[in-house]
């Protein structure tokens, strides 16, 4: 075999998938007794890929972010994918949290990930490409080697593997 095989490691999110979330979510505050005029509102923008959450306390809040991550995970999108910030005091003796979606792989860690897989001693090439990893070698038994292995570790960050070629 001359030809090498390749696959992408990749952080990716389907927005859309979150976009329902959020809708079905938002439903859900509004009919729910015990938050239904609690004065609680959840905002989502596409655009800033970021989640704004306004509520009278942070118990409410903690509640409405609960109720965000059961629609996300029943959408299948990996919680991991969120990284949601400290309470911060309000106008009006609100709270604010603001929760941002990750997509992507940073150069840091992109450069952690592959020292780990080089430390594995696998036969493969690994090649940062903005952000994301593009792994070959001539073997696709390294190649699933190393797929098992990052499915392993734990990045803080969901992982996808494409275009395995």
């Amino acid at each position: 075999m001359a030809k090498d095989s390749s696959f992408d490691v990749v952080s990716e999110v389907d927005l859309q998938e979150v976009d329902n979330a959020f809708q079905q979510a938002q439903k859900e505050l509004v009919q729910r007794y015990d938050l239904k005029d609690s004065g609680a509102k959840l905002e989502f923008s596409k655009h800033d890929k970021n989640f704004t959450l306004h509520a009278p306390s942070d118990f409410v809040g903690k509640q409405v972010v609960d109720i965000l991550n059961t629609k996300l995970v029943r959408r299948n999108v990996d919680l991991k994918a969120i990284a949601w910030g400290q309470p911060e005091a309000a106008s009006g003796g609100t709270v604010r949290i603001v929760g941002t979606i990750v997509m992507g792989i940073e150069t840091d860690l992109a450069k952690k990930i592959n020292k780990d897989i080089r430390d594995e001693k696998l036969k493969v090439k690994v090649q940062i490409e903005g952000d994301k990893l593009r792994v070959s070698s001539a073997s696709r038994d390294a190649l699933q080697s190393v797929i098992a292995f990052l499915k392993k570790a734990d990045y803080g960050i969901p992982l996808q593997f494409v275009n395995y070629r």
